[in-house]
């Protein structure tokens, strides 16, 4: 047991070294001059003013409005561009039908359809979920396509040969090996998500952590960094428990 989590706290603190010896340097780089004549406060400074508006609930307030308008894009993605790549990547008429389309649509540069979203919706919250659901879905639809195109050639024969039907083909051959190429794009879809969302909230909103943004540039900077963090590792330890249990499927 005691071994166990001297374990856990050295891999921890292997995990950490890299960003306290980062957040260091940044210390020292102020306050010894380096960093003349950029007024870029202390990391020390920038910790107490996110504690401050932490404290205050100020922080609070526009967070929740933020993830909300996160979390509903970034579901409604999900729910659209995984099946939708499922079929895409699974079934060549369904690509041959829709792979053009979906490639010049994604060409189109996202805040640029922020107007034309607000002429068509109003200014309320859905062109801003629209934005944020476009940002995630393309790393999500294109990480399913690839992840099922990419299913060994060997384990779809063999299980052809053996007679497994097609749901049982996708539920132990194709969706096991697709998970984790999928994770990787709802990984670079979330970091993609914060960046529109930003962008968005300055453009268009009355609140939310781009309009904190402008008042407290470097704590809602640092904030947003450890929210990303938070979010990369969360969806590790999700594909790792998916893990566990496409093993367990294989088995079964």
């Amino acid at each position: 047991m005691v071994s166990a989590i001297i374990k856990k706290a050295k891999a921890l603190l292997q995990r950490l070294i890299a960003i306290m010896i980062f957040l260091l340097i940044w210390e020292i780089a102020v306050r010894t001059g380096m960093t003349y004549p950029a007024s870029i406060p202390p990391v020390s400074r920038v910790f107490n003013d996110l504690m401050d508006i932490a404290i205050s609930g100020v922080l609070l307030k526009h967070t929740a409005i933020s993830l909300q308008r996160v979390f509903s894009g970034y579901a409604i993605a999900v729910v659209i561009a995984i099946p939708l790549g499922f079929l895409i990547g699974w079934f060549k008429t369904w690509e041959r039908y829709l792979d053009p389309l979906l490639q010049t649509l994604r060409q189109i540069p996202l805040l640029a359809l922020f107007p034309v979203f607000i002429l068509l919706f109003g200014i309320g919250e859905l062109p801003k979920t629209l934005l944020i659901m476009l940002a995630a879905m393309w790393w999500i639809l294109l990480s399913t396509i690839s992840a099922v195109q990419n299913v060994d050639p060997f384990l779809v024969k063999t299980a052809r040969s053996m007679g497994m039907s097609h749901l049982d083909m996708f539920r132990k051959v194709v969706l096991p090996s697709a998970v984790p190429p999928i994770f990787s794009g709802l990984r670079y879809a979330s970091t993609e998500v914060i960046l529109v969302l930003i962008a968005v909230e300055m453009l268009g909103a009355n609140a939310g952590l781009g309009i904190l943004l402008h008042r407290q540039m470097w704590p809602v900077i640092l904030f947003m960094t450890i929210l990303g963090v938070i979010a990369n590792y969360s969806l590790v330890a999700i594909e790792k428990r998916l893990s566990r249990w496409k093993e367990d499927i294989s088995m079964g």
